[in-house]
């Protein structure tokens, strides 16, 4: 009978263990591609961000109405927002957007969907990893 100690039997298990590759994603947060119109924000590709996320239009018009204190309108494959709005902070609030509604926590894979429980709960769940968490209603 051959005694290890557990340093030796630790280095043994991690050598038995096969690499692992770096897990490369594709997925990456569309850029906001958005004009100022008088008093007006118009966000041209509103419809492919919300597709790439795979949310309703109207999820992402309400998170900026809450996040802006301004109406968002979905009009003509675009959002509509009734302020003068910077791009670069458009990009950070749809960043927010993404990693609180869209990227798993636990994974941080993109494939998650909504699932809408009683008295206004959300429940974001991962098909990826099968993590199931809630978050603030929209």
């Amino acid at each position: 009978m051959v005694n290890f100690t557990y340093d030796e039997l630790l280095d043994r298990v991690y050598k038995s263990l096969p690499e692992l590759s770096e897990e490369k994603s594709d997925f990456k947060i569309p850029n906001v591609d958005s004009i100022i119109i008088g008093n007006k924000t118009i966000i041209k590709n509103a419809y492919q961000i919300a597709d790439i996320a795979r949310r309703p239009i109207e999820f992402l018009a309400k998170f900026l109405t809450k996040e802006f204190g301004t109406p968002v309108v979905v009009k003509d494959q675009t959002l509509e927002i009734n302020s003068k709005i910077q791009k670069e902070v458009l990009q950070e609030k749809i960043n927010v957007w993404f990693q609180y509604y869209v990227i798993c926590k636990e994974c941080h894979k993109p494939d998650t969907r909504i699932e809408e429980i009683s008295r206004g709960y959300i429940v974001i769940v991962c098909d990826a990893c099968g993590a199931r968490y809630s978050v603030k209603g929209f």
